[in-house]
């Protein structure tokens, strides 16, 4: 497959993410654990029990703040973050607003050499074009890895959301696709546009308008024949 994708595990016990981790990684390149469906307490054993496959993993602890499942304090959170780093992942997603108010939190990443994956989300719509630029200089700042992911309500939306890739140069790693229906096809055009991956479910898609592995495979496939 020449689209590269990344396949979403959330599965609220250590085992099941191993199993499914397994299960991802023998058909795509890359998977996100979603880390924030685990109890806080159960995170330092999932994170030793998936060790050798972590090179592969981009990891999440999503706080509800962000439409994530974290229900420990940010003080917790923040501790779990750098415990993380330890374990050198291929990328370890941290919001954009986590970064900006823990100044201590960027140092901690950066003294570890951690490659982090900065990323913002907005739920409920897609902001004007120069929203989204500005957002895209801040968060330069704090990574050359960016993830901007809105809601589409029309198809405008998800031509406004692709139009980052205009302004994105080889230095940045930038993964930008809008949320919901009518955002489904950047997720598979982003990655024609300079998206180093696309996001995938292993099966009920985790976040809207998501595909599934099986899906993805299926419209790429399509897609080599023409």
């Amino acid at each position: 497959m020449a689209t590269k994708v990344c396949v979403t595990i959330a599965a609220s016990n250590p085992t099941k993410i191993s199993r499914d981790l397994k299960d991802a990684l023998a058909k795509s390149e890359y998977a996100e654990l979603r880390l924030d469906f685990l109890k806080p307490n159960q995170i330092p054993f999932c994170l030793t029990l998936v060790k050798k496959h972590l090179k592969r993993c981009v990891c999440t602890l999503r706080p509800t703040t962000e439409g994530g499942k974290f229900i420990g304090s940010e003080k917790e959170r923040i501790s779990i973050l750098k415990l993380i780093a330890e374990f050198e992942p291929h990328l370890l997603d941290v919001e954009y607003n986590t970064l900006k108010k823990n100044k201590e939190l960027v140092k901690y990443l950066k003294s570890r050499k951690t490659r982090t994956l900065v990323s913002w989300h907005d739920f409920s719509k897609t902001p004007n074009e120069q929203t989204l630029k500005s957002m895209f200089k801040k968060m330069s700042k704090y990574s050359n890895n960016i993830k901007i992911v809105t809601t589409a309500k029309t198809i405008c939306d998800t031509i406004r959301i692709l139009s980052l890739y205009k302004i994105h140069t080889r230095k940045v790693n930038l993964i930008s696709f809008a949320m919901g229906d009518h955002g489904r096809m950047s997720r598979i055009l982003c990655t024609k546009l300079g998206s180093p991956y696309t996001y995938v479910s292993l099966g009920k898609p985790v976040a809207p308008g998501q595909f599934s592995l099986k899906e993805m495979k299926s419209i790429l496939s399509l897609e080599d024949k023409n």
